[in-house]
């Protein structure tokens, strides 16, 4: 049986790991794919798997 709906968020999580992977894996470098993903954890409730690695990278974002 199919699921019904596509794990939200999923399409950014994955960005962040290429970015990462190309960036020697500073978070700093990403900032941009991190806050698209958390645009799409808040879109989304939070209700993603994908979400639950977020607040660890959203805490390294220099705050401004």
């Amino acid at each position: 049986m199919a699921q019904a709906t596509k794990e939200p968020c999923k399409k950014e999580a994955c960005d962040i790991q290429a970015c990462l992977s190309k960036n020697n894996f500073l978070p700093q470098k990403c900032l941009k794919v991190i806050e698209l993903l958390d645009s799409c954890c808040a879109k989304c409730n939070y209700n993603s798997t994908h979400c639950a690695s977020l607040s660890g990278l959203l805490k390294q974002k220099p705050k401004g």
